[in-house]
């Protein structure tokens, strides 16, 4: 007797076919997006990771180029610095204009230069000689102080003190002497301290920027010989908690360049950076001026 065994197979109903494909497809573009988003911030941080190191060398190659040039190599470049290079070029700093602005704020105690006369591009010595050494020998001169909108009656307003150095004799520095303007704003100060007003009239503005005072001066009225004008030393008196731009402007001349201007650029990949240094030229410090108007000679 012969037997027959029936196998039955069992069939997933039409609806539930080709679901587990479509689990599986799911479950790979899933992978696929997160491997995908992975890449993207991977490759993205590779990116800024490698700007910042270019920007980070860019910056260094142009800090190179400043110190190149102040320690006088000229207009050095361009001069490859490891994956970095940098061009650097010196330049005359507000040389023959009229009016310019200092280049940093001065707070209380602090001063700052104004050459009326040039320093030889070779030796650096004071020079009034030939026309690339130009000297300013005319006789009025503003002084513009104070960021604008700076109230006049205030303890900390700004009031300033102009010193004139100059020649009586011409070319000797035996017959040195100096002038002084000082000038406050404050009313209630100017009954203590007499100091003179400052100038009324319009606003002062150099360079579209606006100051709160400004006061102009006759050099021949204070007794200056102006042919033998040398240096004018600003300082800023009274304002003790922030510092204040002041400008100089001046008549019947140009000035003589009031130092270099030291521009360099650092390249490395696709990132550039500049840095710009202005450098005055040498003077003694404010401590010695006393020494200009003393009667008798130095002692040690």
């Amino acid at each position: 007797m012969f037997y027959v065994r029936l196998i039955y197979m069992r069939y997933l109903p039409k609806k539930e076919s080709g679901q587990a494909l479509l689990l599986v497809l799911l479950s790979m573009s899933v992978v696929l997006t997160v491997v995908l988003s992975i890449l993207a911030r991977s490759t993205l941080d590779i990116g800024v990771s490698t700007r910042s190191e270019e920007s980070v060398r860019a910056f260094s190659a142009a800090e190179a180029g400043i110190e190149q040039a102040l320690v006088g190599v000229l207009n050095a470049g361009p001069v490859d610095i490891g994956n970095a290079t940098f061009n650097a070029s010196v330049t005359s700093y507000s040389s023959g204009v009229s009016e310019f602005i200092l280049p940093s704020s001065l707070y209380s105690g602090e001063s700052a230069t104004v050459w009326f006369v040039s320093h030889d591009p070779i030796t650096g010595n004071l020079s009034c000689t030939g026309p690339e050494n130009p000297c300013f020998t005319g006789n009025e001169i503003q002084v513009c102080w104070g960021k604008e909108n700076t109230p006049a009656d205030l303890n900390n307003t700004p009031a300033i003190e102009v010193s004139i150095i100059y020649l009586s004799t011409s070319g000797d520095y035996t017959t040195a002497k100096i002038a002084r303007v000082v000038v406050d704003p404050n009313d209630i100060r100017r009954t203590s301290n007499s100091f003179s007003p400052p100038s009324g009239g319009v606003i002062c503005e150099i360079d579209s920027q606006k100051f709160a005072f400004k006061y102009k001066f006759n050099l021949v009225s204070l007794g200056v010989n102006t042919s033998g004008l040398q240096l004018a030393r600003l300082a800023i008196l009274y304002n003790t908690d922030m510092g204040h731009p002041v400008s100089v402007k001046v008549f019947g001349g140009t000035l003589p360049a009031q130092g270099v201007a030291i521009n360099s650029s650092g390249v490395s990949g696709s990132s550039t950076r500049k840095v710009e240094v202005v450098r005055g030229f040498k003077e003694l410090p404010g401590i010695f001026e006393p020494v200009v108007i003393s009667y008798g000679g130095i002692t040690k």
